[in-house]
């Protein structure tokens, strides 16, 4: 005799939630994961320069655009940061051994960082030189 299927696996209980209970337990995810980020060394070293640059942005800038132009240039190196932590961290949880497309994902995930980080600093020197040399 077959043994009976077991029921289905709980699920999340975060897809039952609705409205303010759901933004509620979502931005406590949020914040989770922005603890979680804070341990990688790579994310404290832009985030400590985050707390620079975004009151500098206000100086730098002339004007809402350019401020939200600077913020938002390092805004996404964050973002790209914790992205790329996640793609390393789901792949690491495949299994240590090594493997071509474990690779290309991590290489990948690192190049959007390089490229983010490129942007802003390409946007900040601009900024600087233009309200450095008027």
């Amino acid at each position: 005799m077959h043994p009976t299927p077991s029921p289905d696996p709980p699920s999340n209980p975060q897809k039952s939630r609705t409205g303010l209970s759901r933004m509620w337990h979502a931005t406590g995810y949020s914040i989770e994961g922005l603890r979680a980020g804070w341990h990688e060394t790579a994310f404290r070293q832009e985030a400590l320069a985050a707390m620079v640059l975004v009151p500098a942005a206000f100086w730098v800038g002339n004007g809402w655009m350019d401020r939200a132009v600077l913020v938002g240039t390092v805004v996404l190196v964050l973002v790209v940061e914790l992205l790329n932590t996640g793609i390393e961290t789901a792949i690491d949880r495949i299994g240590p051994e090594w493997h071509a497309l474990s690779k290309r994902a991590k290489d990948m995930g690192s190049a959007a960082v390089l490229l983010s980080l490129v942007l802003c600093a390409g946007t900040w020197v601009g900024a600087v030189y233009h309200r450095l040399m008027p």
